[in-house]
């Protein structure tokens, strides 16, 4: 089964659709920092040296792990 054809199939389920879509705002934000770090042709560690949030910080947030604060939202913006 394709992931794709999995979610069409959870999605059925109201309690899991509900929550999917809950946490959609966060997943976008996430995308668009992920979408932003390589349009620049910047790695992670690029991305670290210059807003100072260690790589490890930024891969949890990428992959998920971690929730993004307001204030690393802030650090990566000005970044």
């Amino acid at each position: 089964m394709k992931l794709q054809e999995y979610k069409q199939n959870k999605m059925r389920d109201s309690e899991f659709a509900k929550a999917y879509e809950e946490v959609q705002p966060e997943m976008n934000i996430i995308r668009a920092i992920i979408d932003a770090r390589i349009a620049k042709n910047m790695t992670q560690k690029d991305l670290s040296n210059k807003t100072g949030i260690n790589q490890s910080e930024i891969s949890k947030l990428e992959n998920g792990t971690r929730n993004p604060s307001i204030k690393l939202l802030q650090r990566l913006a000005e970044g």
